[in-house]
């Protein structure tokens, strides 16, 4: 079997795929959910199948027969890329989710040529709040907007 770009990305995928299954069975359930036909382990369940029957899929029928190649790439990029999203996961309870979000989707575009500031602003900006207001609002999931030391109490 020639290890061709797609089924190693098939590979990594069904790696992937099994852990995250895996993983989804330490999901709690309350014991009213235990005989439920959904409950929390569902999406996730159906997610790991779907998931490792397309990695199969690709992994014996590739659809190219190119050999891999790291050449090319820009790796400096995806390692700040990594490097930032560490980053935002340190900011983003004492930022709070508008402003530590904001900056690290202004801060990407960047990374990837948007040079405009006004630009980064009028896409980010809006974007997070819209988000924001569709997890609180919408979904009535609690996520913390400002910072800390803008918290009332």
């Amino acid at each position: 079997m020639l290890l061709s770009k797609d089924r190693i990305g098939g590979l990594l995928l069904l790696a992937f795929c099994i852990a995250y299954g895996l993983l989804s069975q330490e999901i709690r359930l309350l014991p009213f959910q235990a005989n439920a036909a959904f409950h929390a382990r569902t999406m996730p369940e159906v997610l790991t199948v779907l998931g490792i029957g397309l990695s199969l899929a690709t992994i014996i029928f590739p659809g190219s027969r190119d050999k891999p190649s790291l050449a090319g790439y820009s790796w400096v990029t995806c390692g700040v890329f990594l490097g930032l999203m560490s980053l935002y996961g340190f900011t983003i309870r004492p930022l709070g989710f508008l402003l530590s979000t904001s900056l690290f989707l202004m801060i990407g575009f960047a990374l990837l040529g948007e040079r405009k500031p006004l630009t980064l602003v009028l896409v980010a900006v809006p974007l997070v709040v819209v988000f924001w207001v569709l997890m609180t609002q919408g979904l009535d999931v609690f996520i913390e907007p400002l910072p800390a030391f803008l918290r009332a109490g």
